[in-house]
């Protein structure tokens, strides 16, 4: 396995890490433990931190891929669905804690489970299919938007009236949709679908 796959899997072992310190614990246990107690008091920030660790693996590993000559049908695969993965985890996490409305949510990861279904169909027949460049321009902006919730809209609520980090959301939602939609009309003729 080479370095651009294995940065790509780190970037999987994270998730877990973020919902560690996303979670809201109960109170029996954040009383007993002091590690708890910490991370209830903290969570969102180091969990902001550990998302942005990982969606930064994205560009890396890319870069050593392509640097370094090591695109292999496993990083095709195993790129996007890691960015899915870390993707659709923080969302459902945000619905539970009444940060994201639930629409949202759905329309994101709607949009992953059919490209990912595409992308398996695809591979069952040899091809590889890639990430566009709308598809990882959607990925930048669902990150920005992501990381300007867990933030609660800071700095933006010293300077402005408007949830710049509602907005995001619903930008982010918009381009997901629509790189959807384009990704599908370019790569759907490659494909049997019989």
């Amino acid at each position: 396995m080479n370095l651009a796959n294995k940065i790509t899997i780190a970037r999987i072992l994270l998730i877990p890490l973020f919902i560690l310190f996303f979670a809201e614990y109960p109170l029996w246990l954040t009383e007993k433990h002091r590690f708890f107690g910490f991370i209830q008091e903290n969570g969102r920030y180091i969990a902001l931190a550990v998302f942005i660790l990982a969606s930064a693996t994205d560009k890396l590993d890319g870069y050593i891929a392509r640097k370094y000559n090591q695109i292999t049908n496993l990083g095709k695969l195993l790129d996007p669905l890691a960015d899915k993965l870390l993707i659709s985890v923080a969302l459902i996490m945000m619905v539970q804690s009444g940060m994201v409305a639930t629409w949202i949510a759905v329309v994101i990861i709607a949009r992953e489970f059919v490209i990912t279904g595409l992308r398996m169909v695809a591979s069952e027949q040899g091809i590889a299919l890639s990430a566009d460049k709308l598809g990882k321009l959607k990925m930048v902006l669902q990150v920005v938007a992501i990381a300007a919730v867990l933030l609660d809209n800071y700095p933006f609520q010293f300077v402005t009236l408007i949830q710049v980090d509602e907005w995001l959301m619903l930008a982010a939602a918009g381009l997901t949709i629509y790189s959807g939609i384009h990704y599908l009309l370019n790569n759907y003729r490659l494909i049997k679908l019989n």
